[in-house]
């Protein structure tokens, strides 16, 4: 009995012992305890038993504890790097892109500095793929693999996104696909803008088919009240058919409606988005044809962009754009200096004593601070100034030009609540002008007024807009704007002063908007959105105070008035495929009439244009239907849309009456007498097809074409007018481009336009020929960040007319420039 319970405690011990043998090396694999932790774990009898065992026990410990401890160092000691450059074409590295990595169920992601670098520490896996996507680049995905431990380093270049993956932010005020939104929408890349040979941006958009200006003029050597853009031809007369937009605040005058495209320095411009069509629904007036929006260049770190050049005609041009940021905060500068004595616009057969060249200068300073929050909120406040003088081509007629502006503003993003935005604006500005009546004989002329013109603007704007489910995209917002100005002229007869007349008032919009897009399927999308307008005219007068012993002061004060407008648009998008899409809007448009058509009289040679304080809104109907096509892996994109579009009130320039003057001048000449009136109906109707090929990386080829047919429909008033052409609308117009992009050699681009016959008056009877042009542009990387470059704007020379008032005037001749670039950070 004594023996059995001698055995039966020896055989619990040994059990024992074996149990904590097994909690102990099962202790000792794991890495989390140490080896006191572990001693402390064992009770003072089981450490006796351990200390007495045989020796194999402890070398056996010894040896987990080792075999432990090289295995933890192994795993540690193996674990890899993957560092990488994202460059475009060009060999610029591309800040901001958004690199993706997964390994092994392990993903992680970053964006590149402003050298193009990335790099991912510590990975365990020695395999996997990268993702690589930014703005206007084609996404790239690759797999990586490391044979050996240590950094593996990455060169991966970016080619342009096809037209169907590039982004706008214009047409739907929200960031939708392009092959997304039925809307006609032409993007232009910052190597779009700055391989084009054209000095000024308003040249830049005309490889857009049906773009075009007032007089087939330009901003380099134009007056500025002729520089209003016309799209599709909805007409032109000075003030823009279309909204301009700069970082979405509009540029157009609040006077007159026109553009200072000097406003904008254009190594500022990261992209620029047009939209042709009826976009009052979402932006009011001044949409009528369409929206332009350039967006600013996107700079997250240290930045510098110049731009210097110097060509024929003394024409010296800088342009810059530099930009840093330091803890939250991030401040940008852009300015642009430009100078050209210009040429003599008077076609040579028709040239007198008093024609000189029409030569021009502007300056531009904006400075922009921003505080950032996180990457989708912010708010900033930016001051810009901005100052231009120019002589229009005879001694005694000039005008000068000066403009500040102040606006603040933020946005803010929620993945619950949606995005905001609000803008606030004010500016003011003084605009003089100087006309003269010039003798038959053009060897002579005489000073007729003189004006001042100056103008306020105050502007608010707030947006909202939400993704649903991935199925809709809700945009809502609120805009109001307040404009005063006023002509004030002093009236010359003979070159004496016998008269000082004024004229002006206020007008004050307010407009609510909303906007729905809806993905029925992933094939079907359909777009409906509405706004609202109302506008009022007020405190508006007119006065005349003679200086002669005769004359009689004169008052006039005009009624105030208050229109109106319900602006709807509905599109539908079938995408029939992954390569074709069918496309359908319809739509209605207005243009209030600005101040200057309601109030100011000009002259041009010897056509004299009154204002009319009666004028009404312009109402745009239309409709617009058109397929996209893309093959060849979508480096092939051909787009054709048919438009229609019928304005009811449309304000144009009828003449009213030819006038000698008296004293008859000698030799003599007749005074054109123009009116601004509202014809009842005109309609704008015709075809554009644009083509986009990528033949390879280094070669890009486009084209455009547009026919318009825009005529007037009805007008009982002058109904000698019904059935002509609307002036300044060519039916014809041709685009071209090509580009050769090597980094490593150079790079070359040529552009081509063709425009068809239009006329210049109401009547149909100063004929403008047609012309065509060709723009080249070569240029050459010498270091990193420095290149030169030589720009060619109407390389054969062609003197095409651009004016008939009845003097016939003409565009420019060649321009020859050569110049450096000098971009360093994320600029490139």
């Amino acid at each position: 009995m004594i023996e059995r319970e001698k055995n039966q405690a020896k055989s619990q011990r040994q059990q024992t012992t074996r149990s904590d043998s097994q909690s102990i090396c099962a202790i000792t694999n794991e890495p989390r305890h140490s080896f006191r932790a572990l001693c402390s774990l064992i009770d003072p009898m089981t450490k006796l038993k351990i200390i007495r065992s045989r020796s194999h026990q402890f070398c056996s410990l010894l040896f987990c504890l080792l075999a432990f401890c090289l295995t933890t160092t192994a795993r540690v000691s193996q674990s890899y790097r993957i560092e990488g450059t994202v460059t475009d074409q060009n060999g610029a590295p591309i800040s901001g892109a958004e690199v993706t990595l997964r390994a092994s169920g392990f993903s992680a992601n970053q964006l590149t500095d402003s050298e193009g670098h990335f790099a991912f520490d510590a990975l365990r896996s020695n395999s996997g793929t990268l993702m690589i996507q930014a703005k206007g680049f084609a996404t790239v995905e690759r797999e990586w693999a490391v044979e050996t431990s240590g950094a593996t380093h990455l060169n991966i270049t970016l080619a342009p996104a096809p037209l169907s993956e590039q982004m706008t932010v214009t047409a739907e005020r929200t960031a939708t696909r392009v092959g997304d939104t039925a809307a006609s929408v032409i993007v232009l890349s910052r190597e779009d803008v700055s391989t084009t040979a054209a000095l000024t941006l308003d040249d830049a958009l005309r490889q857009v088919p049906g773009f075009s200006l007032f007089r087939r003029s330009g901003s380099r050597t134009a007056n500025p009240t002729s520089q209003g853009v016309s799209l599709r031809g909805v007409g032109a007369s000075g003030a823009s058919r279309a909204v301009v937009l700069s970082d979405g605040i509009p540029i157009n005058d609040p006077f007159g409606g026109w553009v200072y495209w000097g406003r904008v320095p254009r190594e500022s411009v990261g992209q620029i988005e047009v939209v042709r069509g009826g976009e009052s629904h979402l932006y009011g007036t001044d949409a009528l044809g369409g929206v332009i929006n350039f967006l600013p260049t996107e700079a997250r770190n240290q930045t510098l962009s110049l731009e210097a050049s110097y060509g024929n005609e003394q024409t010296p041009d800088a342009s810059l754009f530099a930009a840093d940021s330091f803890s939250n905060w991030r401040v940008r500068l852009a300015a642009e200096a430009f100078h050209t004595d210009g040429y003599i616009i008077v076609d040579e057969r028709e040239r007198g004593r008093v024609d000189t060249k029409a030569g021009a200068e502007h300056t531009t300073l904006d400075l922009t601070l921003e505080r950032l929050f996180s990457n989708a909120s912010r708010v900033f406040a930016r001051g810009s100034i901005f100052g231009e003088s120019r002589e229009n081509g005879t001694p005694l007629q000039q005008n000068r030009t000066h403009i500040r502006q102040l606006a603040i503003g933020g946005d803010w993003q929620s993945e619950k609540a949606g995005s905001f935005s609000a803008r606030a604006f004010a500016s003011t500005q003084v605009f003089d002008q100087d006309f003269s009546a010039v003798a038959a004989d053009r060897n002579s002329e005489t000073l007729t007024r003189s004006q001042r013109v100056p103008a306020q603007q105050i502007g608010l704007t707030a947006q909202w807009s939400r993704a649903v489910a991935l199925k809709q995209a809700l945009v809502a917002g609120f805009e109001a704007r307040s404009f005063s100005g006023a002509s004030d002229e002093l009236v010359f007869a003979g070159g004496r002063l016998t008269s000082a007349v004024g004229a002006g008032g206020r007008e004050r919009i307010v407009g609510a908007f909303g906007q729905d897009i809806i993905h029925i399927t992933p094939r079907w999308i359909a777009t409906v959105g509405a706004r609202v307008d109302r506008w009022r005219n007020y405190d508006a007068l007119s006065t005349a105070r003679p200086f002669t012993p005769t004359g009689v002061f004169a008052l006039t004060k005009f009624n105030d008035r208050t229109e109106t407008a319900f602006s709807p648009r509905v599109s539908l998008l079938h995408k029939l495929n992954g390569n074709v899409s069918l496309m359908a809007s319809g739509y209605r448009a207005f243009r209030a009439p600005t101040l200057n058509e309601l109030y100011r009289t000009f002259r041009v040679g010897n056509v004299v244009t009154t204002a009319n304080p009666n004028l009404r809104a312009e109402r745009l109907t239309g409709g617009e239907a058109g397929a996209n096509v893309t093959a060849f892996n979508q480096r092939l994109n051909v787009r054709g849309v048919f438009f229609w579009s019928e304005i009811a009130r449309a304000i144009g320039n009828v003449t009213v009456a030819l006038v000698v003057p008296f004293p008859p001048t000698n030799p003599p000449s007749q005074i054109i007498i123009r009116e601004r009136q509202n014809i009842a109906r005109t309609r704008s109707r015709g075809v554009e097809i644009e083509a986009d090929a990528r033949l390879s990386e280094s070669v890009h080829v486009s084209c455009g074409y547009e026919f318009v047919d825009a005529t007037v429909l009805k007008f009982p008033s002058i109904f000698t007018l019904e059935g002509l052409l609307i002036p300044q609308v060519p039916r014809h117009q041709f685009t071209f481009q090509a580009r050769y992009a090597n980094p490593s050699r150079v790079t070359v681009a040529i552009q081509g336009r063709a425009v068809g016959a239009q006329f210049d008056d109401d009547q149909n009877l100063f004929r403008l020929a047609r012309f065509f042009t060709m723009d080249a542009f070569a240029s050459r990387r010498l270091t990193r960040g420095l290149d030169v470059f030589a720009a060619f704007e109407n390389l054969l020379n062609q003197r095409y007319e651009v004016g008939r008032t009845p003097t016939r005037t003409l565009g420019p001749p060649i321009l020859a420039r050569i110049g450096i670039r000098v971009r360093l950070g994320s600029a490139r």
